[in-house]
């Protein structure tokens, strides 16, 4: 299976049903995708800090995914401020680069870093089985979350049996170069494993229908709104909409 590093642990947020996360999670994303102004953004980023703090995320595991998206904003940083034009300022006595660049650049590594945060304290806190369930219930359509939770379910597994035929190689003294052989034996490694995969799933499909699969997945542990979930995420949804009026208010001024 796919680790799930933060579905592990227990707070308010791993407890809270996942429909709701899920709304509040996509709002906080629409609000902040589409703003434009940087108080809204570090409404956001504050928001975010919150969330991870209210699930009791593991910081050191949160600071290596930021960090993952923190090296793709440092191109950003490399080329916008060179590339974007307008108003010039001179860096160093000898570099000219764009403050409107360097603004665009601000922004939008301010929200990654909200988005991603967001999404880490919101709906990685919820096993995947759990949000295709709740996708369901929010009205998507069941071929996309039964495509949701195979895929989940067998990549992994594709991901081993590429691991598996790996590691036969090797032991028969394979050694990967740059040369023909190394490539046709990839090549024979990729297509046995997607052989593999596609005999698996017959296999797969067998058993499920001799288990009367009807073309849904049921859980075992049902979701229930409680009246403190409401009111936090009542509170959450709050903030989301005084951020979206803001901006709108912004917008027609």
């Amino acid at each position: 299976m796919i680790p799930e590093y933060f579905s592990y642990t227990d707070s308010f947020l791993h407890r809270a049903d996942p429909r709701l996360k899920i709304v509040a999670a996509v709002s906080i994303t629409v609000v902040i995708a589409m703003s434009r102004s940087y108080i809204t953004g570090l409404c956001g980023l504050v928001l975010s800090f919150f969330l991870v703090g209210f699930a009791r995320l593991d910081i050191g595991v949160v600071a290596r995914r930021l960090l993952a998206v923190n090296i793709f904003t440092a191109f950003l940083w490399l080329t916008l401020p060179l590339t974007y034009g307008g108003e010039t300022m001179e860096f160093l006595g000898f570099m000219t680069i764009s403050r409107e660049g360097v603004a665009v650049a601000a922004l939008i590594t301010l929200k990654a870093n909200c988005i991603v945060l967001a999404f880490l304290a919101l709906m990685s806190t919820s096993p995947v089985s759990s949000l295709g369930h709740a996708l369901g219930q929010l009205g998507l359509p069941e071929k996309l979350c039964l495509l949701l939770l195979f895929s989940y379910r067998y990549i992994a597994v594709i991901s081993q049996e590429f691991q598996r035929l790996s590691r036969a190689a090797r032991i028969r003294g394979f050694t990967p170069k740059t040369n023909v052989h190394t490539y046709r034996t990839y090549a024979y490694l990729f297509a046995m494993t997607l052989v593999n995969s596609w005999n698996r799933s017959h296999r797969v499909q067998q058993a499920m229908m001799l288990r009367c699969f009807n073309g849904r997945f049921y859980t075992l542990h049902p979701e229930r709104l409680t009246a403190v979930e409401c009111v936090v995420f009542g509170v959450i949804m709050t903030g989301v909409f005084i951020m979206a009026f803001w901006e709108f208010w912004k917008l027609q001024g």
